[in-house]
């Protein structure tokens, strides 16, 4: 997809996946059809490893579109667990909430139609998690507002921190790259945070808030 990981590599590691759930499959297929990014099969591997290494109760998603990476997260948080998503469009809600009736997480979700950052202001934490997959100008005022909200040994997690590589090509100086450098400047030089990017996909970097 992106360029940062070998197209060979890519394709052997899709080979050994497993059969997906039926759930995911459409949703897969939306996203192909209509271009619209979601993390992937294997970013949600991931995403649903480490909700299951914390023991997530508490989920907030800023940015859910229509609710291919919450799913994954519902797959390995706690079964009393909680996932708050966020969305600007109210279409991507309905067809979120389509989607968790059907997958039976339903319950263990509250769907937010707004800005996503304005959204989490209004949220009392802890949480076990903050996932961020906004637009890309807004990642570095997501920064203070995630370490608020999170418990110690918590995790920030935040997709497209590589941006196809160009964070690497200092001729790219598009706004979008910009913001995005300044967030991996941030979230690596703070000493409150452990931090490491994931060369998957697009890059995602993972935070644990250790103090």
């Amino acid at each position: 997809m992106s360029g940062i990981v070998d197209a060979k590599v890519e394709k052997y590691i899709s080979s050994l996946d497993g059969k997906q759930d039926s759930v995911h499959r459409r949703m897969e297929e939306i996203a192909r059809g209509n271009g619209f990014p979601i993390v992937g099969p294997q970013v949600g591997k991931l995403l649903s490893i480490l909700a299951r290494s914390v023991s997530a109760r508490r989920i907030l998603e800023l940015g859910s579109g229509y609710g291919y990476s919450a799913l994954w997260f519902a797959r390995g948080m706690q079964d009393s667990g909680m996932i708050d998503c966020t969305d600007l469009s109210t279409e991507n809600r309905d067809q979120a909430l389509a989607f968790f009736r059907e997958a039976g997480i339903e319950k263990s979700v509250t769907f937010h139609v707004g800005d996503a950052l304005e959204v989490a202001r209004a949220q009392k934490g802890p949480f076990d998690i903050v996932f961020s997959d906004i637009d890309k100008k807004d990642y570095p005022r997501s920064v203070p507002l995630a370490l608020k909200l999170l418990r110690v040994g918590g995790l920030f997690i935040t997709d497209n921190v590589l941006w196809s590589g160009k964070v690497a090509d200092q001729r790219k100086r598009d706004e979008a790259t910009e913001a995005i450098r300044q967030f991996n400047q941030m979230i690596c030089g703070r000493d409150d945070l452990e931090t490491v990017i994931v060369p998957i996909r697009d890059g995602v970097a993972v935070c644990q808030k250790v103090r």
